[in-house]
Protein backbone atom coordinates (compact mmCIF):
# COMPACT_ATOMS: atom_id res chain seq x y z
CA UNK A 1 0.00 0.00 0.00
CA UNK A 2 1.33 3.40 -0.98
CA UNK A 3 1.41 6.15 1.65
CA UNK A 4 0.50 9.53 0.16
CA UNK A 5 0.96 12.56 2.43
CA UNK A 6 -1.38 15.49 1.82
CA UNK A 7 -0.80 19.21 1.70
CA UNK A 8 -3.93 21.37 1.54
CA UNK A 9 -3.41 24.97 0.41
CA UNK A 10 -5.29 28.16 1.25
CA UNK A 11 -3.66 31.51 0.41
CA UNK A 12 -0.43 29.68 -0.41
CA UNK A 13 -0.20 28.18 3.10
CA UNK A 14 -0.37 24.60 4.37
CA UNK A 15 -3.66 24.16 6.24
CA UNK A 16 -6.15 21.51 7.32
CA UNK A 17 -9.92 21.75 7.51
CA UNK A 18 -12.34 19.70 9.61
CA UNK A 19 -15.15 17.97 7.65
CA UNK A 20 -14.35 20.23 4.70
CA UNK A 21 -15.48 23.30 6.66
CA UNK A 22 -13.56 26.39 5.58
CA UNK A 23 -14.55 27.99 8.88
CA UNK A 24 -12.59 25.29 10.73
CA UNK A 25 -9.17 26.04 9.28
CA UNK A 26 -5.82 25.51 10.98
CA UNK A 27 -2.57 26.77 9.47
CA UNK A 28 0.33 24.34 9.97
CA UNK A 29 3.04 25.95 7.87
CA UNK A 30 3.21 29.11 5.78
CA UNK A 31 5.70 27.46 3.42
CA UNK A 32 4.35 24.27 1.78
CA UNK A 33 7.71 23.62 0.09
CA UNK A 34 9.28 23.06 3.51
CA UNK A 35 6.64 20.45 4.30
CA UNK A 36 7.08 18.72 0.93
CA UNK A 37 10.86 18.60 1.42
CA UNK A 38 10.36 16.93 4.80
CA UNK A 39 8.31 14.20 3.15
CA UNK A 40 10.91 13.73 0.45
CA UNK A 41 13.81 13.72 2.94
CA UNK A 42 12.48 10.66 4.79
CA UNK A 43 11.94 8.71 1.57
CA UNK A 44 8.29 9.26 0.66
CA UNK A 45 7.80 9.72 -3.08
CA UNK A 46 4.16 10.79 -3.52
CA UNK A 47 2.27 13.97 -2.64
CA UNK A 48 -1.44 14.80 -2.69
CA UNK A 49 -1.66 18.57 -3.19
CA UNK A 50 -5.06 20.23 -2.83
CA UNK A 51 -5.89 23.78 -3.87
CA UNK A 52 -8.73 24.59 -1.46
CA UNK A 53 -9.07 28.11 -2.82
CA UNK A 54 -9.53 26.57 -6.26
CA UNK A 55 -12.07 24.04 -4.99
CA UNK A 56 -14.13 26.84 -3.49
CA UNK A 57 -13.98 29.25 -6.46
CA UNK A 58 -14.03 26.79 -9.36
CA UNK A 59 -10.70 27.81 -10.91
CA UNK A 60 -7.13 26.71 -10.21
CA UNK A 61 -5.56 29.29 -7.87
CA UNK A 62 -2.46 27.90 -6.18
CA UNK A 63 -0.64 26.51 -9.23
CA UNK A 64 2.49 28.46 -8.24
CA UNK A 65 2.77 26.31 -5.13
CA UNK A 66 2.58 23.23 -7.35
CA UNK A 67 5.20 24.66 -9.70
CA UNK A 68 7.56 25.40 -6.81
CA UNK A 69 7.24 21.96 -5.18
CA UNK A 70 7.50 20.13 -8.52
CA UNK A 71 10.56 22.17 -9.45
CA UNK A 72 12.39 21.73 -6.15
CA UNK A 73 11.54 18.13 -5.22
CA UNK A 74 11.29 14.84 -7.10
CA UNK A 75 7.90 13.98 -5.57
CA UNK A 76 5.22 12.48 -7.81
CA UNK A 77 2.42 14.98 -7.32
CA UNK A 78 -1.30 14.73 -7.88
CA UNK A 79 -2.93 18.16 -7.82
CA UNK A 80 -6.59 19.04 -7.53
CA UNK A 81 -9.01 21.79 -6.63
CA UNK A 82 -10.84 23.98 -9.11
CA UNK A 83 -10.08 22.00 -12.27
CA UNK A 84 -13.15 22.84 -14.33
CA UNK A 85 -11.85 23.53 -17.85
CA UNK A 86 -9.35 21.92 -20.22
CA UNK A 87 -7.12 24.97 -19.80
CA UNK A 88 -6.98 24.21 -16.06
CA UNK A 89 -5.85 20.66 -16.82
CA UNK A 90 -3.08 22.05 -19.01
CA UNK A 91 -2.01 24.50 -16.27
CA UNK A 92 -1.77 21.64 -13.78
CA UNK A 93 0.32 19.43 -16.06
CA UNK A 94 2.49 22.33 -17.25
CA UNK A 95 3.14 23.25 -13.60
CA UNK A 96 4.57 19.80 -12.88
CA UNK A 97 1.76 17.55 -11.67
CA UNK A 98 1.95 13.89 -12.68
CA UNK A 99 -1.79 13.49 -12.13
CA UNK A 100 -4.75 15.86 -12.20
CA UNK A 101 -7.15 15.21 -9.34
CA UNK A 102 -10.77 15.84 -10.27
CA UNK A 103 -14.16 15.32 -8.71
CA UNK A 104 -16.89 17.88 -9.29
CA UNK A 105 -16.47 18.03 -13.08
CA UNK A 106 -17.15 14.29 -13.32
CA UNK A 107 -20.59 14.95 -11.85
CA UNK A 108 -21.43 18.32 -13.40
CA UNK A 109 -20.16 17.79 -16.94
CA UNK A 110 -19.54 14.14 -17.75
CA UNK A 111 -19.09 14.85 -21.47
CA UNK A 112 -16.32 17.38 -20.81
CA UNK A 113 -14.51 15.07 -18.39
CA UNK A 114 -14.71 12.12 -20.78
CA UNK A 115 -13.19 14.38 -23.44
CA UNK A 116 -10.24 15.04 -21.11
CA UNK A 117 -9.83 11.30 -20.57
CA UNK A 118 -9.60 10.81 -24.31
CA UNK A 119 -7.30 13.81 -24.83
CA UNK A 120 -4.80 13.27 -22.02
CA UNK A 121 -5.35 9.58 -21.17
CA UNK A 122 -7.30 8.13 -18.24
CA UNK A 123 -4.03 7.20 -16.51
CA UNK A 124 -3.29 10.92 -16.02
CA UNK A 125 -6.30 11.45 -13.75
CA UNK A 126 -6.96 10.60 -10.12
CA UNK A 127 -10.73 10.65 -9.65
CA UNK A 128 -12.02 11.79 -6.29
CA UNK A 129 -15.16 10.21 -4.89
CA UNK A 130 -15.99 12.44 -1.93
CA UNK A 131 -18.99 11.09 -0.05
CA UNK A 132 -21.57 12.06 2.52
CA UNK A 133 -23.70 9.04 3.49
CA UNK A 134 -22.60 7.22 0.30
CA UNK A 135 -23.74 10.11 -1.93
CA UNK A 136 -21.16 12.12 -3.89
CA UNK A 137 -20.28 15.59 -2.53
CA UNK A 138 -18.85 18.28 -4.82
CA UNK A 139 -17.58 21.89 -4.83
CA UNK A 140 -15.03 21.39 -2.09
CA UNK A 141 -17.53 19.13 -0.26
CA UNK A 142 -19.97 22.00 0.14
CA UNK A 143 -22.75 20.40 -1.96
CA UNK A 144 -24.18 16.88 -1.50
CA UNK A 145 -25.60 15.38 -4.70
CA UNK A 146 -28.07 12.52 -5.26
CA UNK A 147 -25.44 10.43 -7.08
CA UNK A 148 -24.83 7.09 -5.40
CA UNK A 149 -21.14 6.36 -4.87
CA UNK A 150 -21.22 2.91 -6.48
CA UNK A 151 -22.97 4.13 -9.63
CA UNK A 152 -20.36 6.88 -9.93
CA UNK A 153 -17.45 4.44 -9.65
CA UNK A 154 -18.97 1.92 -12.07
CA UNK A 155 -19.55 4.60 -14.70
CA UNK A 156 -15.98 5.86 -14.68
CA UNK A 157 -14.37 2.44 -14.57
CA UNK A 158 -16.26 2.04 -17.85
CA UNK A 159 -14.47 5.15 -19.14
CA UNK A 160 -11.04 3.71 -18.30
CA UNK A 161 -10.44 5.15 -14.84
CA UNK A 162 -8.31 2.84 -12.69
CA UNK A 163 -7.34 5.12 -9.77
CA UNK A 164 -9.98 6.53 -7.42
CA UNK A 165 -9.57 8.01 -3.98
CA UNK A 166 -12.57 8.02 -1.70
CA UNK A 167 -13.04 10.47 1.17
CA UNK A 168 -15.82 10.13 3.72
CA UNK A 169 -16.33 13.83 4.45
CA UNK A 170 -17.81 13.07 7.87
CA UNK A 171 -14.47 11.55 8.89
CA UNK A 172 -12.06 14.03 7.37
CA UNK A 173 -9.85 15.99 9.75
CA UNK A 174 -11.46 14.47 12.87
CA UNK A 175 -8.83 11.80 13.63
CA UNK A 176 -11.55 9.30 14.50
CA UNK A 177 -10.46 6.53 12.16
CA UNK A 178 -11.21 5.88 8.47
CA UNK A 179 -14.37 4.43 6.91
CA UNK A 180 -12.91 0.95 6.67
CA UNK A 181 -16.24 -0.80 6.05
CA UNK A 182 -17.05 1.59 3.21
CA UNK A 183 -13.70 0.89 1.56
CA UNK A 184 -14.14 -2.84 2.05
CA UNK A 185 -17.50 -2.64 0.26
CA UNK A 186 -15.98 -0.72 -2.65
CA UNK A 187 -13.10 -3.19 -3.02
CA UNK A 188 -15.52 -6.14 -2.93
CA UNK A 189 -17.69 -4.58 -5.64
CA UNK A 190 -14.80 -3.39 -7.83
CA UNK A 191 -11.78 -5.66 -7.28
CA UNK A 192 -10.13 -4.30 -10.45
CA UNK A 193 -10.02 -0.78 -8.99
CA UNK A 194 -6.92 0.76 -7.38
CA UNK A 195 -8.66 2.33 -4.38
CA UNK A 196 -6.96 5.01 -2.31
CA UNK A 197 -8.48 5.67 1.11
CA UNK A 198 -8.69 9.23 2.44
CA UNK A 199 -10.02 10.83 5.60
CA UNK A 200 -9.96 10.00 9.29
CA UNK A 201 -6.59 8.22 9.53
CA UNK A 202 -5.34 8.74 13.07
CA UNK A 203 -2.86 5.96 13.84
CA UNK A 204 -0.53 3.32 12.49
CA UNK A 205 -3.23 0.73 13.23
CA UNK A 206 -5.60 2.57 10.88
CA UNK A 207 -3.01 2.25 8.14
CA UNK A 208 -2.48 -1.43 8.87
CA UNK A 209 -6.24 -2.04 8.77
CA UNK A 210 -6.56 -0.29 5.38
CA UNK A 211 -3.67 -2.35 4.03
CA UNK A 212 -5.31 -5.52 5.32
CA UNK A 213 -8.59 -4.93 3.45
CA UNK A 214 -6.77 -4.29 0.18
CA UNK A 215 -6.50 -0.53 -0.29
CA UNK A 216 -3.81 0.29 -2.85
CA UNK A 217 -2.97 3.60 -1.19
CA UNK A 218 -3.91 5.92 1.64
CA UNK A 219 -3.82 9.70 1.85
CA UNK A 220 -2.67 10.93 5.25
CA UNK A 221 -2.95 14.54 6.38
CA UNK A 222 -3.91 15.77 9.81
CA UNK A 223 -2.45 12.74 11.62
CA UNK A 224 0.98 13.81 10.37
CA UNK A 225 0.59 17.46 11.30
CA UNK A 226 -0.80 16.67 14.76
CA UNK A 227 2.04 14.23 15.47
CA UNK A 228 -0.17 11.13 15.64
CA UNK A 229 1.96 9.29 13.08
CA UNK A 230 5.69 9.90 12.66
CA UNK A 231 7.21 10.27 9.23
CA UNK A 232 9.51 7.30 9.84
CA UNK A 233 6.48 5.13 10.57
CA UNK A 234 4.93 6.22 7.29
CA UNK A 235 8.05 5.23 5.42
CA UNK A 236 8.10 1.83 7.13
CA UNK A 237 4.54 1.16 5.98
CA UNK A 238 5.03 2.55 2.46
CA UNK A 239 5.45 0.08 -0.38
Amino acid sequence: MQIIPAIDIIDGKCVRLTEGDYGQKKIYNEHPLEVAKQFEAVGLDRLHLVDLDGAKTGAVKNWKVLETIAGKTSLIIDFGGGIKKEEHVKIVFNSGAALATVGSIAIKDEAEFVKWLLTFGAAKFLLGADVKEEKIAINGWLVKTDVWLYDFIEKYIGHGIKHIFCTDVSKDGKLEGPSTELYKNIINKFPELDLIASGGVSSVKDLEDLNEIGCKGVIVGKAIYEGRIGLKELVRLNS
